[in-house]
Formats: structure tokens, C-alpha cells, sequence
């Protein structure tokens, strides 16, 4: 098995899992860009190869089963291994101007194309890649969250948690509940399994409003892909530490 560190970061060819693919490719890992669409995902390995990153495309759309058993078995033959996998795609669905979904209104099937995306797409990939992750010496599991999806903050009358996202924000909230089952799963084990939130960040998916870079909101997700063996498990953090479930 070679000694090289991989990695697979889905929604990878741009935005934070660009950035996410970026940085673990800076600290040496071999990083596999997951994405659906073929131009963007070839541009955005031709770019990291450019910034000498060894990375590679990996067709992939998590709500297909068929493309997440195809890309485990490219992944397979790419590297034998895996020992970082970024869950990272994911989508917010219709909204209003204001960033609304008003959940008197909502269609449902705004819902289920949001949690098979941002749920059952982590669940999809990351149940085909985990023989690859038991491969490894130190797997690590990362989901990238939101803090829209802790139902700490939702509940707390003073905390400002944003316009109402009836189908985005609980589908990550469900996402944060499935990653503490995860972890309870592995308890015991080398894998490692975590939540990211990374912040407000300008890219497409938020109209490019928000303070913060995607390289700064990568750095969240980044760090609990390279986590010791000491390091937490089934925990939910930000760049400022542990973000309340």
C-alpha cells in the first residue's frame, strides 16, 4: 500500500471543497476531486496540479448510487486506500430573494432533493468508501456542516440564526445527528468521525455574500481530516473550537 496519504473531497470543483482539496493537497495528500460536472471537476484538477497538488478527478454525484460505487472503485484503483474522506457536497434548495423557506409553503420535494443531497448523499459515499477507509492506518470522516444545523442555536431566543431555512438547515441538523451515530459506531476504532462548520463564506452557494474566504472556511474541515489518533471524535467543531449540537 503506498506510504502516500489520500483523500476525497466531494463537491470539490470549487468553493470551500476546492479549498478543502487545496489544503490537504499542500500538506501531501494525494486528493481526489469529487464532482458531477466533468468541466468544472478537469479545471479544478488542472488548477491544483498547477499549484502542485497531486490530485485526481473522481466523477461523482452522491445522490446516483451507481456514480458513488463507480467512484469507490476508481478510488480503489487510483490509490488501494483511503484515508480521508470529506463529505462536503451539498446543496440549499429553493429559496426566496431573502433566503427564505417558509415551511407553511415549502414543497416537499424541495425537502427530499435537499436531504438526499446533503443526508443520504453522505451516508451513499461514505458506507462505498469505508472498506477503503479501514485500509488505512488513521481514516478520518469529515462532514461539512452548518451552524444553522445546531439545535442549540436554533432554540436560543437570543442567538441570531438567520432568515428560516425549513428544508436546509434541518437537513443538517439530521447531518449532525447521523455523524454522532457514525462515531458511536467506530468508538473503539482509528476512524474518526467529525463535523465541520466553516463559517459564512462567499462563494455561489451564498450569492457570494459572507466575510469569509474558501480557504478560510476549509480550514475548519481541513484539520479534522488530519487529526491525530488522540483527536475527537463525533464532535461538531468551527474554527474557534466545539460548536453545541
Amino acid at each position: 500500500m503506498s506510504e502516500t496519504k489520500t483523500a476525497l473531497v466531494t463537491g470539490a470543483n470549487k468553493g470551500i471543497g476546492y479549498g478543502i482539496a487545496a489544503g490537504l493537497g499542500s500538506l501531501g495528500y494525494r486528493v481526489g476531486v469529487g464532482a458531477r460536472d466533468a468541466v468544472r471537476r478537469e479545471t479544478a484538477v488542472a488548477q491544483l496540479r498547477a499549484l502542485g497538488v497531486d490530485a485526481f478527478g473522481v466523477p461523482l454525484d452522491v445522490t446516483d448510487d451507481r456514480s458513488v460505487t463507480d467512484a469507490a472503485k476508481l478510488v480503489e484503483r487510483s490509490t488501494g486506500h483511503l484515508d480521508a474522506l470529506v463529505n462536503n457536497a451539498g446543496i440549499s434548495g429553493e429559496m426566496s430573494p431573502g433566503w427564505e423557506q417558509d415551511p407553511t409553503t415549502l414543497d416537499l420535494e424541495v425537502i427530499r432533493t435537499v436531504v438526499d443531497t446533503n443526508v443520504l448523499g453522505v451516508v451513499r459515499v461514505t458506507n462505498a468508501m469505508l472498506p477503503l477507509l479501514r485500509r488505512s492506518a488513521s481514516p478520518r470522516i469529515v462532514n461539512v456542516s452548518s451552524s444553522v444545523g445546531s439545535l442549540a442555536k436554533q432554540s436560543d431566543p437570543h442567538t441570531d440564526i438567520g432568515p428560516i431555512m425549513a428544508a436546509h438547515a434541518p437537513s443538517k441538523s439530521f447531518l449532525n445527528a447521523l455523524t454522532i451515530r457514525y462515531a458511536r459506531q467506530f468508538a473503539g476504532t482509528h476512524i474518526l468521525v467529525n463535523a465541520a462548520c466553516p463559517g459564512m463564506v462567499a462563494t455561489d452557494f451564498t450569492g457570494f455574500h459572507g466575510p469569509r474566504t474558501p480557504a478560510q472556511g476549509a480550514a475548519a474541515p481541513s484539520r479534522l481530516a488530519t487529526l491525530p489518533d488522540s483527536g475527537p471524535t463525533g464532535a461538531f467543531f468551527d474554527d474557534e473550537g466545539v460548536v453545541p449540537w
